[in-house]
């Protein structure tokens, strides 16, 4: 048995679950369209290039859950991932996960998108372990304000040590999915790298590191 870790957007996903998110609070008129699908788009870019300034991205979108309660956010989110995020399961996700799963491997989602938006969608997929960007709560709701480190880039190596810490889990045989080049920190760390449908950029950094390159779109 061995860790499987699995990045989930534009890898076990064909989209971006946050990104899709705030264009799905958009849709709904939720949030003006004007000024935050631009900058929804801005910060989705920023991400796809590897300049995204996570803090203020945090800011930006974590600000959302804070206006409303948690029970209207959690009616948007059902039909959010019923109407969004299952058409966009890429095709080959079932069975990359159900082969860990026969390996009888530790099957973990570690995604830089917060647990509000993730964690229905772990679920979906049938993986009961998810490391996400938390959100930080009281007795009233959401803050808007994250909690701890967030899961992204490095913090992703860091959330992963704390956890196999907890958990007395190891290195060995371990393996890594991602599309991003966010995630070449964690793809340093594990036996087995794996990068899933790449942009051009990152697949010449793949080829020249000895990363093999799957699809999970055919």
């Amino acid at each position: 048995m061995a860790l499987a870790l699995f990045d989930l957007d534009h890898t076990l996903l064909t989209g971006d679950s946050d990104y899709l998110w705030g264009c799905f609070l958009v849709e709904q008129g939720i949030m003006d369209k004007d000024i935050y699908e631009l900058k929804n788009k801005q910060f989705y870019e920023d991400y796809s290039q590897g300049t995204l300034d996570m803090a203020a991205y945090l800011e930006f979108q974590l600000s959302v859950l804070a206006r409303f309660d948690r029970s209207t956010l959690e009616t948007w989110r059902r039909q959010f991932v019923a109407e969004t995020i299952t058409p966009i399961i890429a095709p080959g996700t079932p069975d990359l996960l159900q082969f860990h799963r026969q390996r009888q491997d530790t099957l973990i989602i570690i995604t830089a998108t917060n647990r509000f938006v993730t964690e229905p969608i772990a679920k979906l997929l049938g993986v009961d372990i998810l490391l996400a960007t938390d959100v930080e709560t009281n007795e009233h709701g959401f803050t808007g304000r994250p909690q701890g480190i967030p899961c992204f880039q490095h913090g992703k190596v860091q959330r992963l040590r704390e956890w196999m810490l907890d958990h007395h889990e190891t290195w060995h045989g371990s393996w890594f999915y991602s599309d991003s080049l966010n995630d070449i920190p964690l793809l340093e760390q594990v036996d087995n790298p794996r990068v899933v449908d790449p942009d051009d950029r990152f697949r010449a950094i793949a080829q020249k590191r000895g990363w093999p390159t799957i699809t999970l779109r055919k």
